[in-house]
């Protein structure tokens, strides 16, 4: 009965277990963290349309208080527009065009590491709840194998060293049940935040396949994310640079005005204004910019190298994940189930109980490592692919 309920439990579970896809598909859309960047570029779309407008034209009223009878009394209305050096409105859109660029390259960059996030909590979620399952069915058979020896109706002193010693085991998987259910618990709550989402069940199986070659991942990297947005920031710098030599030059303010007098002739006027560069700032800032420039190219240049090293410390975990699963399923597992399988009929038999619960723990523990090389390996492959820019 109380297996009925179990596995009815779990069958309800799996009606509204998401699957990874489901899980990622989802976080793309609703994570808070991925709408603010949009909003900022929603915000730099604007910053964009605006950045080639002319600036306001200024009007000024002015009235003096000489006698309306005297010549020079007048009442004058000014009219002044700021007219940008030739090519400046256009550089200025350009600057705003690379600062969007920006954002939309932190959004992709973002994306990617989000995904990654997910995903390498999702297989460690997906290894927490196989060792658990495992450690529950080594606990079935530990407790099944206690109770057969202890049916023996004669008993020696070895037989209860051997009982004992079985029992503490079994103690000792119960632990562990616990450590690990409590760990399943955290690693869900974790994934619910990445997720943006309440996930309380995962629907997944993965597996280790064909490993592909060094030399074919790593000629995904030109899509990588970080040197993308470096590169951005790069053309940002130098758009600012370019802008900055533009600022030596000075504006033309064109002037009108209209003067209107009680008792003589009213009068229009024009003028002709620019400012005078003489203390220097504009070359400060010119400087300030192409320092700043130089400073975005070497970021480029160093972000190049880390994620190279980065690359390939992520190829080289899941080489030893994919050569360490193949040696446990290849080599030890088939000896250590042939050892299993003599040493069960001993125990069958009334043989020596400590040699069995030995091989049994060590049966468990390469199962473990096994479940352990499959998570590094697909965590492993997570990596690559958000160094590779991938958002799936």
């Amino acid at each position: 009965m109380g297996r009925l309920i179990v596995g009815l439990l779990f069958f309800i579970g799996t009606l509204n277990a998401l699957s990874l896809d489901e899980v990622i598909e989802r976080a793309l859309d609703e994570k808070p963290s991925l709408a603010s960047i949009e909003a900022r570029i929603q915000a730099g779309r604007s910053a964009v349309e605006a950045s080639d407008q002319f600036s306001n034209p200024q009007i000024s009223y002015i009235q003096n208080t000489l006698d309306k009878a005297q010549a020079m009394h007048q009442k004058t209305l000014t009219l002044q527009q700021n007219l940008p050096y030739y090519g400046k409105r256009a550089h200025r859109k350009k600057a705003a065009l690379a600062q969007e660029g920006v954002l939309i390259e932190s959004l992709v960059k973002a994306k990617a590491a989000l995904v990654y996030a997910i995903k390498e909590q999702a297989y460690t979620l997906w290894e927490l709840e196989k060792v658990y399952a495992l450690t529950c069915d080594y606990e079935v058979l530990t407790q099944h194998t206690i109770d057969l020896y202890t049916s023996y109706s004669s008993i020696s002193e070895g037989y209860h060293l051997g009982i004992m010693s079985a029992t503490l085991k079994l103690s000792d998987l119960r632990i562990q049940k616990k450590i690990l259910h409590a760990k399943i618990t955290a690693a869900y709550a974790k994934l619910s935040y990445f997720a943006a989402q309440e996930v309380n069940s995962l629907e997944m199986e993965i597996g280790i396949g064909i490993m592909s070659e060094m030399t074919d991942a790593a000629s995904r990297l030109q899509n990588n994310p970080d040197l993308a947005l470096k590169e951005q920031e790069s053309r940002r710098e130098q758009a600012n640079v370019e802008l900055a030599e533009l600022n030596s030059y000075p504006d033309i303010n064109l002037v009108a005005g209209y003067a209107y007098r009680d008792n003589f002739d009213n009068y229009a006027s024009f003028g002709v204004g620019i400012s005078l560069p003489l203390y220097g700032s504009e070359a400060y800032k010119e400087q300030e910019a192409r320092k700043s420039a130089l400073a975005a190219q070497h970021a480029k240049e160093d972000m190049r190298g880390a994620v190279g090293a980065e690359f390939q410390s992520a190829y080289a975990l899941m080489r030893s994940a994919f050569e360490t699963y193949h040696v446990i399923n290849d080599e030890m597992l088939p000896q250590i189930e042939h050892m299993f399988a003599l040493s069960s009929s001993s125990v069958s038999a009334g043989g020596d109980l400590f040699k069995y619960i030995d091989i049994l723990l060590q049966k468990l523990r390469l199962e473990q490592k096994s479940i352990n090389a499959i998570a590094d390996y697909k965590r492993a492959e997570a990596k690559i692919s958000e160094l590779t820019g991938e958002i799936k």
